[in-house]
């Protein structure tokens, strides 16, 4: 079982499986490397995922992030006591990043955001779209009526709490005027716009 993996400089951390999207453009979709490699028999429990992440030296790393799988918000409380018993048992702990789609406030049916200050430093948010209807169709979320509003609000709130935030979107045959709208979105709520490029 992959509980955490090296990317670049940084420490990921796999959380879990479950995920509230269908991204057309997600590794999830087909059987290959990552997902054999990263698919959870079952979720590690907290205590095996920070024993996993002490066991890297998690200093010599640039950034621990939380990711998954899927969305790694469904283990919300897992992620503050993880948050928590890194701050307090690692000196010189490196940033810990969130990757999300933003959907975690509307998977817990409350404002998650302020729980996050003091213990992320980098928020990592999928907008893949420059609008609901785009959004709606790339990204296939669950509820499709409130995810959008559901994301730009998270976006927005945690912007409070949190020093470093940004959008991300795949260039999944993305044309320029799209990418424009993204960036348009991204400056009226005043945070950065990161562009992933896509491979098959």
């Amino acid at each position: 079982m992959t509980i955490s993996y090296e990317l670049g400089d940084a420490l990921y951390i796999n959380l879990t499986n479950r995920c509230n999207c269908a991204c057309k453009f997600c590794v999830r979709n087909s059987q290959n490397i990552f997902y054999d490699t990263l698919w959870l028999p079952r979720e590690p429990s907290r205590e095996e995922i920070l024993s996993d992440i002490l066991s890297h030296s998690p200093t010599s790393y640039s950034e621990i992030v939380f990711c998954g799988f899927g969305e790694p918000t469904y283990r919300m409380d897992d992620i503050l006591w993880l948050c928590d018993k890194l701050h307090s048992q690692v000196d010189n702990l490196p940033p810990i990043r969130l990757n999300t789609n933003g959907l975690g406030s509307l998977i817990h049916n409350k404002d998650i955001t302020p729980s996050f200050k003091g213990r992320i430093a980098r928020v990592s948010i999928s907008l893949n779209a420059s609008n609901q209807k785009e959004y709606n169709h790339l990204v296939r979320p669950n509820d499709p009526e409130n995810a959008w509003p559901a994301m730009l609000r998270f976006a927005r709130d945690i912007k409070q709490y949190v020093p470093n935030v940004n959008f991300t979107i795949v260039d999944y045959d993305f044309t320029t005027k799209q990418i424009q709208a993204c960036q348009i979105i991204a400056d009226e709520i005043g945070i950065d716009l990161h562009i992933r490029g896509y491979s098959d």
